[in-house]
């Protein structure tokens, strides 16, 4: 139960198998609302370039 104690038998127990983070689109210029796809911004190249452009102030 979600309201359980610590102690409570019944305490769900939630391991999370990985972390995801989501963006959701603000400005409607994404192909896959409403998720952020990074339209807004200049292309990157890499992986991390791409992270890095949601995280920098754009």
């Amino acid at each position: 139960m979600p309201n359980c104690t610590s102690n409570c038998v019944q305490a769900l127990i939630l391991r999370p198998e990985r972390e995801q983070r989501l963006l959701l689109c603000r400005c409607s210029r994404s192909a896959n609302p409403p998720y952020c796809d990074g339209s807004h911004s200049p292309p990157a190249s890499g992986l991390a370039d791409k992270w890095r452009r949601f995280f920098s102030g754009r």
